[in-house]
């Protein structure tokens, strides 16, 4: 079994998606001891944006000449979607940021989402090619957002959802801190919660 841990916040020490993150991770570990995790700090190892010539590796673009830094790039793509492809579990620390997901788990996105590996084109439109994996997003927000007035301004899990889901990927599950910015009770109450709630995903 391999498990991909994901982090994307840039809030380090103070971090609650990278605390849950890593508690979850630890207890899959227990779950299965025999397991191999690959850690991808997207933060300390910072993915460039796509672009034209980065794309180019895995779309057409209509470029055909590549400097060595592109195409260590290239590579870097094809080793993206290798780790994914090649995980049965993917823990994502997601925070919420601005409404939305971190740019920098959006250029993580932006390398995976690959023609031909993580899904096709077909006449009756595109089809997933990356299930059979399990993914569970670590949500963090400072506001309250599930079943709440502001869930319309949640793009943070709808588009993660949407996105894995558009890749064949439909068992995505959510552990979820709210509240985090509403003061110390308040994110005392929602990470107490969230670990607590960390068994049951591995018992799943």
């Amino acid at each position: 079994m391999r498990i991909l841990h994901i982090d994307s916040s840039f809030m380090n020490d103070t971090s609650g998606s990278r605390e849950l993150s890593a508690a979850l991770v630890a207890a899959l570990r227990e779950q299965h001891p025999g397991a191999d995790v690959v850690h991808r700090d997207l933060v300390q190892e910072a993915i460039p944006h796509l672009d034209a010539p980065i794309a180019a590796g895995f779309r057409e673009v209509g470029l055909a000449a590549f400097d060595a830094a592109t195409l260590a790039e290239h590579k870097r793509s094809a080793d993206l979607v290798h780790e994914l492809l090649t995980s049965d579990i993917i823990v994502i620390g997601a925070p919420m940021y601005n409404f939305s997901i971190p740019t920098q788990l959006k250029a993580w996105i932006d390398r995976v989402v690959q023609p031909g590996r993580t899904f096709k084109y077909t006449a009756t439109g595109p089809v997933g090619l990356g299930g059979g994996r399990r993914v569970i997003v670590v949500s963090t927000r400072g506001g309250f957002y599930e079943n709440t007035a502001l869930a319309a301004m949640d793009f943070q899990e709808s588009y993660l959802k949407a996105v894995f889901g558009f890749m064949g990927i439909h068992d995505v599950e959510i552990l979820r801190a709210e509240g985090m910015s509403r003061g110390p009770e308040a994110r005392i109450q929602a990470m107490t919660a969230a670990h607590a709630g960390i068994a049951d995903f591995v018992a799943a």
